[in-house]
């Protein structure tokens, strides 16, 4: 979506040059108070530099076109771009990950939530672009050399040029891998650093992020996002783009693998859907276009690291980890952790695997370290840093000490043996006396530094704010590569912002040298085709994956059907509330006893409370079985294997997900929401799960992954076919009666239309058992599940035609083949229709158990395996 094309008197009238459009800007900014440039800058921690308008108010030169939008659209256009903006983070499922630390369990405090991210981007010119990028590729070269010695000789130590306690007490140090090298010129492997302007102009950094960089994921989302939200202002500024460091990246990554490896094996290796990134995690795994893996995916088996994939195993030889390297080993480092592999540093020892970034680069963060960079800089490089920090005080020197104490009040106060960053202007004067006493008893752990200071930057609020910006490097064979850009942000307001506490992000645009712009209009001849890279990953999925993929399929289906039974319940209510004692009306109570067979939950028969039970079966999470449920649980399943998943997918799910919470707020003095906002959850969830569909159909790659898929939803499908069937036609009932309960059956089971061009005249039970379960050709038959079932298992790695899974679905389908429907009509004594009651019973448990079998073996990891012998890199597994 851009923004409308409103034409101003201003641009209508006069020609489109630079000065035109400053004067242009200025005055509608004086005449309709668009932005409030001098609002209360100390609330942001802004210093006076101002990135769109210089001293006298001026727009800078690199910003003329985004002030021309801002001027042009006023602030309808702004709000119509942040709406655009906010729409397609929904449509792309961007979110950020908050958790309650306060609480041990993070699978109850874990709380999703949209990524938010301003509307307008950061531009920065081609000048002040060279010099952040020779500054930060400096920096990744200097701290890769620091690394390199502190794994190493150890010269800065044993020199004495860096105090020994601030390395080894630092839990950034890990002694566990010293000696141990990554392939490759480089030790660092990435790089994150975070930089903003001081009141100068100048740039400082802030923080070198290098245990486990996180945030270029989220920079190419954002650029994604911008691009399409203001087209044609990206097409005017023509920012560099941010795709090259992501193909540099992969590259690098395969390049990193162990000279042994023929088709290297890369794997993401995330904490889980529970991270506060898991996001950018999964978005950069799929950019990337390698697995992403948990703890449970791997194991290390005869001195190498392996992926279980369905009996299976993989050997990987290369891993991009986002796990801190405290927990990357329960065996080796911190034994309390589920997030690591046993012995991957003794697989990384023997040189069957590269670990990046590599263990123990953590040390780099240590504001002890960075206050001796100059220095070391000097040492290791011959060079003075190109950016500099801002002024940092070791309290192990007795004159920097006093200036510390002297100066609690304006600093940040950072321990050198890891442990929370205390912002001085928060503290106390008894909390500044406390800090002082520690400081005297334990010098050498303290560090003081100047407070950051921030540039400000226009924002789609309408405000200015202050900004920040974090930029990436990674290793090439050459040095280093830098993303063209990086992930901008707007800070907090208040004391927040020392501490880089964010309230959205910013995508930045580098814009092109002017030589470059005028060469855009150059034919040139396209480059030549890349060889491509064969994976070694192909058509491998672990049993963790696949499992998601199966529940995946599973909620997905249940959702669909229950959104139809909801529906069609509700619509049999509205015709029988005003005459419950009608025979047809006996058709309500039995679709409540199907909900309550189908579900487990509460359900009562009375008329009178089938509002409240509509209502909780729809929205109500914690009751089981309802939509609500199944759509989060679904959601779920999907942010598991996000890599896994097409862009699509995220549009109709925010979009489900949107529509049942809003209908969940509209409930007035906890009584249920009228039948229309009800009749419009029930049909969004209802197109969102056919759109699901479709998107499985038509974008996923019939591999060992859409075949899990499918059959969750074969199976779920025949288990609502059989449950519904039972709790419905399983007891006769007056003609009347019997016929509202057929036709509500019909279009639960969405048959209704090919019945009545099939069947004249009344109702038959036969007839409807002929076409929902012994019908071949309707996708909707119990038939047509056990075909497809019996196909997909055929086509899973391994299959054998003999396998228990197999042989079960055999035994369902036989079974189903030798009756006749008009059997099904017999009626007992009791008034049950036993045959079918017995066949609806046998196949409910036959797919329940087949369920459980396919779970037990193809879904559930390994429990004690034993050391594998032999050579081959893919081997099966006991």
């Amino acid at each position: 979506m851009s923004l409308p094309r409103e034409a101003s008197p201003d641009s209508r009238s006069a020609p489109h040059d630079p000065d035109h459009l400053v004067a242009g800007y200025r005055a509608a900014r004086l005449q309709e108070g668009l932005f409030d440039l001098g609002a209360d800058r100390s609330a942001f921690g802004a210093t006076g530099y101002d990135e769109f308008v210089d001293a006298s108010g001026d727009v800078r030169p690199g910003w003329t076109e985004l002030a021309e939008v801002i001027a042009t659209r006023g602030r309808a256009g702004l709000a119509r771009l942040r709406a655009a903006v906010s729409a397609l983070v929904d449509h792309d499922g961007i979110t950020y990950i908050t958790i309650d630390h306060s609480h041990t369990d993070v699978h109850d405090t874990a709380n999703p939530q949209p990524w938010q991210l301003d509307g307008l981007p950061l531009l920065i010119s081609p000048e002040d672009w060279a010099t952040l990028e020779a500054g930060v590729l400096q920096r990744s070269r200097l701290l890769d050399a620091i690394l390199v010695d502190l794994y190493g000789p150890q010269r800065a130590v044993t020199g004495g040029l860096l105090p020994p306690q601030l390395l080894f007490a630092h839990p950034g140090y890990v002694r566990a891998v010293r000696g141990i090298e990554i392939p490759g010129r480089h030790q660092l492997f990435m790089h994150g650093c975070d930089v903003s302007r001081d009141q100068s102009g100048g740039f400082l950094v802030n923080a070198d992020w290098t245990q486990a960089p996180s945030g270029a994921g989220y920079a190419l989302a954002d650029r994604r996002v911008v691009a399409h939200a203001a087209p044609e202002l990206y097409e005017r500024v023509g920012p560099r783009p941010t795709a090259p460091f992501a193909q540099a990246l992969r590259l690098a990554l395969i390049e990193a693998a162990p000279e042994t490896a023929q088709d290297p094996v890369v794997v993401v290796l995330s904490p889980g859907i529970h991270s506060e990134t898991a996001f950018d995690q999964a978005y950069l795994a799929s950019v990337l276009g390698f697995p992403l893996v948990e703890s449970a995916d791997l194991v290390v088996r005869d001195g190498a690291l392996w992926m279980r994939s369905l009996g299976t195993l993989q050997r990987v030889d290369v891993v991009l980890r986002r796990v801190d390297a405290d927990y990357a080993d329960p065996l080796d480092l911190r034994s309390d952790s589920q997030l690591g592999v046993a012995g991957l540093v003794e697989v990384q020892r023997r040189g069957a695997l590269t670990v990046v970034n590599t263990l123990g680069s953590g040390i780099l963060e240590s504001p002890g370290l960075l206050r001796f960079l100059p220095e070391l800089a000097q040492q290791l490089l011959g060079e003075a840093p190109l950016l500099p920090t801002a002024p940092l005080y070791w309290a192990g020197i007795d004159a920097e000490r006093s200036h510390l104490l002297a100066n609690l009040s304006s600093l940040l106060i950072k321990p050198t043996v890891g442990g929370r960053l205390i912002v001085g202007p928060t503290l106390s004067s008894e909390q500044r006396d406390a800090l002082a006493a520690r400081i005297e008893a334990a010098p050498w752990q303290w560090v003081g530094q100047e407070l950051p200071q921030f540039s400000s930057a226009p924002t789609d609020q309408m405000a200015a704010a202050s900004v920040g910006v974090r930029l990436f490097t990674v290793s090439q064979r050459g040095g280093y590569a830098p993303m063209a850009g990086g992930l901008g942000y707007v800070l907090a307001p208040g004391n927040e912002a020392y501490l880089l506490k964010t309230v959205a992000a910013k995508d930045v645009w580098v814009r092109p040298p002017v030589r470059a712009q005028a060469e855009l209009t150059v034919t040139v001849p396209p480059p030549e085709r890349p060889t491509p890279t064969p994976s070694g990953t192909r058509g491998i999925s672990s049993p963790r994956v696949l499992s998601d993929l199966f529940w995946l399929g599973r909620y997905g289906e249940r959702a669909e059907s229950m959104a139809r039974l909801l529906s069609v319940t509700r619509d049999r209510y509205h015709d029988y509330r005003s005459r419950p004692d009608t025979e047809g009306s006996e058709c309500v109570s039995v679709l409540l006893g199907a909900l309550r067979q189908i579900t487990g939950a509460d359900v009562a028969d009375a008329l009178a409370a089938v509002p409240r039970t509509l209502w909780s079966l729809t929205v109500d999470r914690e009751c089981p079985g309802s939509l609500a449920q199944s759509v989060e649980r679904l959601g779920l399943a999907a942010r598991a294997v996000r890599d896994q998943m097409s862009n699509d997918t995220w549009m109709v799910l925010g979009g489900v997900e949107r529509a049942l919470a809003q209908v969940a707020a509209q409930r007035p003095n906890g009584h249920p929401a009228d039948d229309t906002t009800l009749a419009t959850a029930h049909a969004l969830t209802l197109a969102g799960m056919l759109a699901l569909s479709g998107v499985a159909a038509e974008s996923m790659v019939r591999d060992v992954d859409w075949t899990m898929t499918d059959i969750g939803k074969r199976l779920e499908r025949g288990l609502f076919l059989t449950a519904l069937l039972r709790a419905t036609l399983g007891r006769a009932r007056s003609r009347t009666a019997e016929q509202t309960i057929v036709e509500a059956v019909l279009v639960a089971c969405e048959s209704s239309v090919i019945y009545l061009r099939r069947n004249l005249g009344a109702v038959s039970v036969a007839a409807v058992a002929e076409l929902v379960l012994f019908e071949a050709e309707n996708p909707r038959s119990l038939v047509y599940q056990l075909e497809r079932l019996r196909a997909n298992l055929k086509g899973l790695p391994g299959a054998s035609g003999s396998s228990r899974p197999e042989r079960l679905v055999d035994e369902i389908s036989t079974r189903l083949r030798r009756l006749d429907p008009a059997d099904l009509e017999e009626i007992a004594e009791s008034g049950e229709r036993g045959e079918l009651v017995d066949l609806l019973d046998g196949m409910h448990g036959g797919l329940r158990e087949l369920s459980r079998i396919i779970t037990a073996t193809q879904l559930s990891l390994p429990g004690a395996m034993h050391p594998l012998s032999g050579p081959a890199r893919r081997r099966m597994a006991p």
